[in-house]
């Protein structure tokens, strides 16, 4: 018999978001809902990721309830962190319950730790695909994850109205960006915006001096503004500000940007590629693929297993790391 032949065909999937929101989800989430619609397929919107999958808040989805959602940020599904589904017990409970709704293949879209729930409840014979969506830029199979694009671009233009306050004032200004242990977002907003000094986790440590005495030199030299992006893996930002305002005399003030990074309206990247990436989530389950997280690398829409997936160690590009430091 051919391998189409034996397969169990699939009726009803289910989608969820989970972790922390990033810009583009709502892209991903129409595209699965419509590209399963589309395919004659059932599906089904678990509501606040992992968390409302173990209250069973699951609603059945049309065409018409992802009208009107690409260009919104968060998250439509809305999402929640769940302590419980940390546990054998939630992962099991989880499991029974996508069974009982008849769920032939769940479709998560988040970052690493909504990868890990996947991949137990995968353990337990759920048929998972991941989706990485996350402004962190942390997922090493993939070269994009959704909302990055969004974040830094939001960032950027932040920075940007800082410096001219800055400048005005003739202060230094240090930067904090979102990220959690990752510098991605740090590295980017650091290049595009012409940062003096790029502060990031995968350095360990920083020569807090040599930026004291680049301040002073530069000071000397007219310079009526200096930009430090610290990631917020690095943190300590405000102060940090103190120390350097008070070694150095110039008025020193910290932003952290926060939250502001995960909201607004997707940019045209983060909608494209969510939208191929959900339907391509979408036709790994009707091709009968098993466990897999899809991805974009070297220019082409591709899936991994996703035990081997989340085995994958990222770092910080070492040419742009480099060229950094120079410009």
């Amino acid at each position: 018999m051919k391998e189409q032949e034996m397969r169990e065909p699939i009726h009803t999937i289910g989608v969820l978001t989970s972790g922390g929101d990033a810009p583009g989800m709502n892209a991903a989430v129409r595209a699965v809902v419509r590209t399963a619609l589309a395919n004659g397929l059932n599906v089904l919107g678990i509501r606040r990721g992992y968390h409302g999958l173990l209250r069973e808040e699951i609603i059945d989805m049309s065409r018409k309830d992802v009208a009107d959602t690409i260009q919104r940020g968060g998250t439509i599904l809305q999402t929640a962190r769940s302590q419980q589904m940390r546990t054998p017990e939630g992962q099991r409970k989880a499991a029974t319950i996508l069974k009982k709704y008849g769920v032939q293949g769940l479709v998560v879209i988040g970052g690493d730790g909504s990868f890990a729930g996947a991949q137990k409840l995968a353990e337990y014979g759920i048929n998972v695909i991941g989706i990485p969506a996350t402004i962190d830029l942390d997922i090493a199979c993939t070269d994009f994850t959704i909302g990055f694009d969004t974040a830094a671009n939001t960032a950027m233009e932040a920075i940007d109205k800082i410096r001219d306050t800055s400048t005005s004032h003739e202060r230094c200004s240090i930067v904090e960006v979102m990220g959690r242990d990752a510098g991605y977002l740090a590295l980017w907003c650091g290049i595009a915006n012409g940062a003096e000094y790029i502060l990031l986790p995968e350095e360990h440590e920083y020569d807090e001096q040599a930026i004291i005495n680049d301040i002073i030199e530069n000071r000397k030299n007219g310079k009526k503004h200096y930009i430090i992006i610290n990631a917020e893996g690095v943190g300590d930002s405000i102060n940090m500000a103190k120390r350097i305002e008070e070694a150095t005399g110039v008025e020193t003030r910290a932003t952290i940007l926060g939250h502001l990074q995960r909201g607004g309206s997707p940019t045209v990247k983060d909608r494209v590629y969510a939208s191929v990436l959900g339907s391509k989530a979408v036709d790994c389950l009707i091709d009968g693929k098993k466990n897999r997280v899809v991805g974009y690398q070297n220019a082409q829409f591709i899936d991994f297993d996703i035990n081997d997936a989340l085995k994958m160690q990222k770092e910080i590009p070492e040419y742009q790391l480099k060229i950094s430091k120079i410009l």
